[in-house]
Protein backbone atom coordinates (compact mmCIF):
# COMPACT_ATOMS: atom_id res chain seq x y z
CA UNK A 1 0.00 0.00 0.00
CA UNK A 2 2.85 2.42 0.85
CA UNK A 3 4.56 1.63 -2.45
CA UNK A 4 1.35 2.39 -4.37
CA UNK A 5 1.00 5.70 -2.55
CA UNK A 6 4.66 6.58 -3.25
CA UNK A 7 4.27 5.74 -6.95
CA UNK A 8 1.14 7.90 -7.12
CA UNK A 9 2.89 10.85 -5.47
CA UNK A 10 5.89 10.53 -7.83
CA UNK A 11 3.52 10.37 -10.80
CA UNK A 12 1.74 13.54 -9.67
CA UNK A 13 5.07 15.35 -9.21
CA UNK A 14 6.24 14.35 -12.69
CA UNK A 15 2.94 15.48 -14.20
CA UNK A 16 3.18 18.80 -12.33
CA UNK A 17 6.74 19.40 -13.51
CA UNK A 18 5.89 18.54 -17.12
CA UNK A 19 2.91 20.91 -17.09
CA UNK A 20 4.98 23.64 -15.45
CA UNK A 21 7.63 23.23 -18.14
CA UNK A 22 5.23 23.02 -21.08
CA UNK A 23 6.08 25.60 -23.70
CA UNK A 24 3.75 28.48 -24.23
CA UNK A 25 1.91 28.21 -27.49
CA UNK A 26 3.95 30.86 -29.34
CA UNK A 27 4.48 30.48 -33.05
CA UNK A 28 6.10 32.49 -35.81
CA UNK A 29 3.64 35.20 -36.80
CA UNK A 30 2.12 35.57 -33.32
CA UNK A 31 2.19 38.88 -31.51
CA UNK A 32 5.09 38.76 -29.05
CA UNK A 33 3.92 39.00 -25.41
CA UNK A 34 4.63 42.47 -24.06
CA UNK A 35 6.55 42.91 -20.83
CA UNK A 36 7.81 45.61 -18.49
CA UNK A 37 11.07 44.65 -16.74
CA UNK A 38 13.99 46.38 -15.02
CA UNK A 39 17.36 46.34 -16.74
CA UNK A 40 20.79 46.32 -15.09
CA UNK A 41 20.64 50.12 -14.67
CA UNK A 42 17.27 50.06 -12.88
CA UNK A 43 15.43 51.41 -15.94
CA UNK A 44 12.05 49.97 -16.91
CA UNK A 45 12.14 48.45 -20.39
CA UNK A 46 8.94 47.56 -22.23
CA UNK A 47 8.82 45.52 -25.42
CA UNK A 48 6.14 47.89 -26.74
CA UNK A 49 8.76 50.70 -26.73
CA UNK A 50 10.50 48.91 -29.60
CA UNK A 51 7.49 49.04 -31.94
CA UNK A 52 8.80 49.85 -35.42
CA UNK A 53 12.17 48.21 -34.69
CA UNK A 54 13.63 44.71 -34.92
CA UNK A 55 14.45 43.01 -31.60
CA UNK A 56 16.50 39.95 -30.66
CA UNK A 57 15.07 38.77 -27.36
CA UNK A 58 17.25 36.09 -25.84
CA UNK A 59 16.53 34.18 -22.66
CA UNK A 60 19.41 32.62 -20.74
CA UNK A 61 19.65 30.55 -17.53
CA UNK A 62 22.08 32.40 -15.23
CA UNK A 63 24.45 35.36 -15.10
CA UNK A 64 28.19 34.65 -15.09
CA UNK A 65 28.00 30.95 -15.95
CA UNK A 66 30.18 29.56 -18.75
CA UNK A 67 27.57 29.14 -21.51
CA UNK A 68 25.68 32.32 -20.65
CA UNK A 69 28.90 34.34 -20.50
CA UNK A 70 30.02 32.97 -23.87
CA UNK A 71 26.65 33.84 -25.42
CA UNK A 72 26.52 37.34 -23.92
CA UNK A 73 30.09 38.12 -24.96
CA UNK A 74 29.34 36.95 -28.50
CA UNK A 75 26.46 39.43 -28.64
CA UNK A 76 28.78 42.09 -27.22
CA UNK A 77 31.45 41.36 -29.83
CA UNK A 78 28.87 41.47 -32.65
CA UNK A 79 26.82 44.42 -31.35
CA UNK A 80 27.98 46.79 -34.10
CA UNK A 81 26.68 44.33 -36.74
CA UNK A 82 23.29 44.19 -34.96
CA UNK A 83 23.20 47.99 -34.71
CA UNK A 84 24.13 48.35 -38.38
CA UNK A 85 21.04 46.27 -39.18
CA UNK A 86 18.93 48.38 -36.80
CA UNK A 87 18.37 45.44 -34.44
CA UNK A 88 18.10 45.83 -30.66
CA UNK A 89 19.43 43.03 -28.43
CA UNK A 90 17.75 42.30 -25.08
CA UNK A 91 18.76 39.51 -22.68
CA UNK A 92 16.40 38.11 -20.05
CA UNK A 93 16.99 35.79 -17.11
CA UNK A 94 15.46 35.16 -13.70
CA UNK A 95 18.45 36.83 -12.00
CA UNK A 96 17.84 40.10 -10.18
CA UNK A 97 18.82 43.58 -11.35
CA UNK A 98 21.92 43.69 -9.13
CA UNK A 99 23.22 40.41 -10.54
CA UNK A 100 22.67 41.75 -14.06
CA UNK A 101 24.52 44.96 -13.19
CA UNK A 102 27.55 43.01 -11.94
CA UNK A 103 27.51 40.66 -14.96
CA UNK A 104 27.10 43.49 -17.50
CA UNK A 105 29.85 45.56 -15.88
CA UNK A 106 32.28 42.65 -15.61
CA UNK A 107 31.98 41.80 -19.33
CA UNK A 108 31.20 45.33 -20.62
CA UNK A 109 27.87 44.27 -22.12
CA UNK A 110 26.42 47.16 -24.16
CA UNK A 111 22.80 45.98 -24.22
CA UNK A 112 20.04 45.62 -21.65
CA UNK A 113 19.83 42.59 -19.41
CA UNK A 114 16.31 42.36 -18.04
CA UNK A 115 15.37 40.91 -14.68
CA UNK A 116 12.41 38.52 -14.85
CA UNK A 117 12.63 37.58 -11.17
CA UNK A 118 9.13 36.08 -11.01
CA UNK A 119 9.58 34.18 -14.29
CA UNK A 120 6.32 35.45 -15.77
CA UNK A 121 7.88 36.79 -18.96
CA UNK A 122 9.89 33.61 -19.55
CA UNK A 123 6.72 31.63 -18.92
CA UNK A 124 4.75 33.74 -21.43
CA UNK A 125 7.38 32.92 -24.06
CA UNK A 126 7.59 29.22 -23.17
CA UNK A 127 11.14 29.78 -21.94
CA UNK A 128 10.76 28.87 -18.26
CA UNK A 129 12.11 25.77 -16.55
CA UNK A 130 10.16 25.44 -13.33
CA UNK A 131 11.82 22.72 -11.31
CA UNK A 132 9.51 23.22 -8.30
CA UNK A 133 12.26 24.54 -6.01
CA UNK A 134 14.06 26.68 -8.60
CA UNK A 135 13.15 28.51 -11.77
CA UNK A 136 15.52 29.15 -14.66
CA UNK A 137 15.05 30.65 -18.07
CA UNK A 138 15.66 28.23 -20.92
CA UNK A 139 18.17 29.21 -23.59
CA UNK A 140 15.57 30.35 -26.14
CA UNK A 141 15.69 33.30 -28.53
CA UNK A 142 13.00 35.17 -30.45
CA UNK A 143 13.42 37.58 -33.33
CA UNK A 144 10.62 40.11 -33.13
CA UNK A 145 9.75 42.18 -36.19
CA UNK A 146 8.88 45.91 -36.26
CA UNK A 147 5.15 45.10 -35.97
CA UNK A 148 5.79 43.23 -32.70
CA UNK A 149 5.32 39.78 -34.22
CA UNK A 150 7.56 36.78 -33.71
CA UNK A 151 9.59 36.34 -36.90
CA UNK A 152 11.78 33.41 -35.80
CA UNK A 153 12.16 31.15 -32.76
CA UNK A 154 15.29 29.34 -31.58
CA UNK A 155 14.95 26.62 -28.93
CA UNK A 156 18.17 24.69 -29.60
CA UNK A 157 20.74 27.42 -28.99
CA UNK A 158 24.50 26.86 -29.10
CA UNK A 159 26.09 29.78 -27.18
CA UNK A 160 29.28 29.84 -29.28
CA UNK A 161 27.46 30.10 -32.63
CA UNK A 162 24.20 31.82 -31.79
CA UNK A 163 25.07 35.46 -32.43
CA UNK A 164 26.45 34.67 -35.90
CA UNK A 165 23.43 32.48 -36.66
CA UNK A 166 21.11 35.33 -35.71
CA UNK A 167 23.02 37.81 -37.89
CA UNK A 168 22.82 35.42 -40.85
CA UNK A 169 19.08 34.94 -40.36
CA UNK A 170 18.45 38.65 -39.80
CA UNK A 171 20.23 39.46 -43.07
CA UNK A 172 17.78 37.10 -44.81
CA UNK A 173 14.73 38.48 -42.99
CA UNK A 174 15.61 42.11 -43.61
Amino acid sequence: MKILLLVSVIGLLITFCLRANAAANISVGDLAPDFSLLNQHGQTIKLSEFHGKWVVLYFYPKDDTPGCTKEACSFRDDISAFEKLGVNVLGISIDNQESHATFASKYKLPFSLLSDSDGKTAEAYGALSNLVLIKLAKRHTYIIDPQGKVAKIYTNVKPNEHSKQLLDDLNKLL
